[in-house]
């Protein structure tokens, strides 16, 4: 006996199901700029590698012979692929159906919580939502006759939360994102929306004009000014979709499979042993005039390996992934084109890069120019206290090797934060650094004041008890004293770098697995 019927019946069905949400839906989304869920999916896997579950769900009308006349797919699509060779757990929202709300099943595909989740915590591979959704809708009481108590049903955010401490997580932002899937867009290890396509909000423009009065259009509540620049809620911002998969990509580059994992090892052609000239002259001799800190960096890590994370939020410091010798490794570096100090948005980026390097056993390093804590009165309405306390409180809990390179500046509390303490206190030095409680313009004034104003001439002793200080200042006298590791050319940078990041590997392997994080953060 033949099943020939029942199988063309299956590819009928799979063929309705790619047509999305049918062909003029389809063409209002191409209209829009916009790629659907099933072309975002071939684009950013590893080409025919993608493996489709879950197909067949849906909602099919019958004929009274119990013939299938209609099928509208369920709108949200998922499975496995590949990227680079390696397995991914992907899905996504079909915003051709019902602007992707869920489709009322019991067990969900994904989204929030559901099998692609699972999939990903089961397999301990790497997950990447493709989020475009408005969530839940006032119509699910229609449907079901009662109001639902929130969080309701067999899938939520449990799982979710689970995969924040086994796997990497990725959240794409493509398109209007509101309620649920805006809350599932965060709960994520790296997040990336599209500049000028992408919004995402805890509800929509007309929720708000009707609390506030307030008519606002979709990008000025959510787009990438607000999100990702001003708010820091979601880390990258992409030009174009064909750049959001490219930054996909890259940033799974960097990241293990899973925490039990370390991080792949790249190819370098990059010299080890590279010295740049530059490095000697970047630094100005006043302690008050910028410099290009990013390019600093570049000239250090391998050429072109520079990933930077968050580049347009709590822009006083850079956080970036980058390869040292073909070896993963994360780099916090103070900006000084925008003051190098730490304020309440720094304070919370570095924090939560510290906790992505160490979930996933790459080693950190610190190019140190950092004059303190932002201080005011605005400053402090801000939290820069508690902001700046927790950063550093991340910072003692670390478990990979951290290397600390003072370039410039090293000062305060928030200079205690680029220290590792916990480790092997291990800090390197160039001839332009300087460390101390405070720096000493205006430190002088405070300490000495009384001594001060009491001089015949007052202005005359600050100068003389400031020169007296600044030759104990000499990052020379502190090595003297094995109070600093080291103090190097900054040339050698890399090299020196380069050595100890290779030989810290076999540490890296001893350490795999989920990282236990006691206490209460401040």
């Amino acid at each position: 006996m033949s099943w020939k019927a029942e199988i063309e019946e299956l590819h009928q069905r799979r063929k309705l199901a790619a047509a999305c949400g049918g062909p003029e839906a389809v063409a209002r989304h191409h209209k829009s700029g916009k790629l659907t869920v099933r072309e975002r999916i071939d684009t950013l896997l590893d080409a025919r590698s993608f493996r489709e579950v879950g197909k067949l769900a849906g909602k099919g009308s019958y004929d009274k012979d119990g013939n299938l006349v209609k099928f509208e797919p369920a709108p949200y699509v998922m499975g496995l692929g590949r990227i680079d060779g390696r397995p991914i757990a992907i899905g996504g929202e079909d915003y051709t159906i019902r602007a992707g709300t869920g489709f009322g099943s019991d067990r969900r595909k994904g989204g929030q919580g559901g099998f692609i989740e699972d999939l990903a915590y089961e397999y301990r591979i790497p997950l990447i939502n493709l989020v475009e959704g408005t969530g839940g809708t006032v119509n699910t009481a229609k449907r079901k006759g009662y109001t639902v108590v929130p969080g309701y049903g067999q899938d939520g955010f449990e799982r979710s939360v689970d995969l924040m401490g086994i796997v990497p997580v990725v959240s794409a932002v493509m398109g209007t994102t509101a309620g649920g899937p805006s809350a599932r867009a965060l709960l994520c290890h790296w997040s990336i929306m599209i500049r000028g396509q992408s919004q995402i909000f805890a509800a929509g423009p007309p929720v708000v004009e009707r609390a506030f009065g307030k008519k606002l259009t979709k990008e000025e509540l959510g787009g990438a000014k607000i999100s990702a620049d001003t708010a820091g809620t979601i880390d990258n911002v992409a030009e174009n979709e064909e750049d959001c998969f490219h930054q996909i990509r890259r940033f799974l580059s960097y990241m293990p499979q899973n925490v039990w994992e370390l991080p792949p090892p790249g190819s370098c052609d990059d010299p080890a042993d590279r010295c740049e000239d530059a490095l000697a002259d970047i630094i100005p001799r006043s302690n008050r005039q910028p410099y290009n800190m990013r390019k600093l960096v570049e000239m250090v890590v391998d050429r072109s390996s520079m990933f930077e994370i968050q580049p347009g939020f709590g822009r006083a410091v850079i956080t970036c992934l980058a390869r040292m010798g073909g070896h993963v490794a994360g780099v916090i570096a103070n900006n000084p084109m925008f003051g190098g100090i730490m304020d309440y948005k720094a304070a919370r980026k570095q924090a939560h890069f510290i906790e992505l390097c160490d979930m996933f056993n790459i080693p950190l390093i610190f190019f140190a120019d950092i004059p303190g804590f932002m201080v005011g009165q605005e400053s402090e309405a801000n939290a820069i206290l508690r902001e700046g306390v927790r950063a550093r409180y991340v910072g003692l809990q670390v478990t990979v090797p951290v290397f600390t390179v003072i370039v410039r500046k090293c000062y305060g509390m928030a200079g205690g934060g680029v220290i590792d303490r916990r480790g092997l206190n291990f800090k390197i030095a160039w001839p332009s650094a300087e460390w101390g409680s405070l720096p000493l313009e205006g430190g002088v004034k405070a300490a000495y004041r009384r001594e001060i104003e009491s001089a015949p001439d007052p202005a005359q002793r600050e100068k003389e008890i400031e020169n007296e200080l600044r030759q104990l200042a000499s990052p020379f006298r502190t090595a003297e004293a094995f109070a600093i590791e080291d103090i190097i050319d900054p040339r050698e940078t890399r090299p020196y770098l380069c050595q100890f990041i290779d030989a810290l590997q076999g540490r890296l392997k001893t350490q795999p697995g989920p990282k236990f994080k006691g206490g209460v953060r401040p």
